[in-house]
């Protein structure tokens, strides 16, 4: 979706029209976001993998309904929230995601359990997303089921209700279900939160991963660097050897020519 400038595209105009914010969501009282989100970098992590970052939103704890005053509607806070082929200026002037003047509800929504909140999390918000019309609901529990009724759980939008994603299992400690909505395994891996393309076999990097990678990259440029100098090193000792013995034979030949120029001259005497 293209923009004129921001907080001037037609959803941002709407949006000042109709007026009014979404309200700031409560204050977290555990740190579940900022261990399984906010310090692996997975929100940073997903916009750079979808890019167009005018057209699509990944945030985390962004309130959520149809409209800010609409009071009767319940807004929910996702722990993160995914939405393709939108407004991002708008969302940022309401301060929330307004179904209504985005034209489409979010793409994906995922919720990670706390103590406080699980049990809300797959009775209460299932219903309210479905009510939203979030094409897919994720629920995340790092402790294997001790919150929710299973370590990952995933939900794909059939008509009015959710039905259930097939959830795969590798092993006791790693299991996946696919997101159409994301194309994207979505991963329970050692307790952790794991992002997968299967389309480039590859995981999308933590922040600690690609931190890593540019290290070990710098160290094998480094290295190169130190390999290469040491072989111009070796072949500059190899030509001033060369150069040496050559100057030495060269000096030898004319000692020769000198002593049998010497002897010719003694012989004619």
């Amino acid at each position: 979706m293209t923009t004129t400038k921001p907080g001037h595209s037609p959803a941002a105009l709407a949006a000042a029209a109709l007026g009014g914010e979404f309200a700031d969501p409560p204050q977290r009282d555990d740190m579940q976001n900022s261990i399984y989100l906010d310090t692996p970098a997975h929100q940073a992590a997903l916009a750079r993998h979808f890019g167009a970052p005018e057209s699509t939103i990944v945030l985390s704890e962004i309130p959520l309904g149809w409209h800010p005053r609409r009071e009767a509607d319940n807004v929910l806070v996702p722990d993160l929230l995914v939405a393709f082929n939108i407004d991002f200026a708008a969302a940022v002037q309401r301060r929330g995601y307004a179904i209504d003047e985005q034209g489409k509800p979010p793409d994906l929504v995922l919720e990670i359990a706390s103590i406080h909140t699980a049990r809300n999390d797959y009775t209460i918000k299932r219903t309210g997303y479905a009510r939203f019309e979030a094409a897919e609901y994720w629920r995340f529990d790092p402790t294997g089921g001790r919150f929710y009724p299973a370590g990952l759980a995933g939900d794909r939008l059939a008509g009015p209700e959710y039905d259930p994603i097939r959830i795969h299992r590798t092993d006791a400690d790693r299991y996946w279900g696919h997101s159409d909505a994301l194309n994207l395994d979505v991963c329970w891996e050692y307790g952790q939160l794991r992002w997968y393309d299967p389309a480039a076999r590859r995981y999308l990097l933590t922040f600690d991963e690609e931190a890593n990678g540019r290290i070990d990259a710098e160290v094998e440029r480094l290295a190169a660097i130190t390999d290469l100098q040491a072989e111009r090193n070796a072949h500059a000792a190899e030509r001033e050897f060369r150069a040496a013995v050559e100057a030495e034979r060269d000096a030898a030949q004319e000692r020769i020519r000198q002593l049998e120029a010497e002897l010719r001259r003694r012989q004619n005497c």
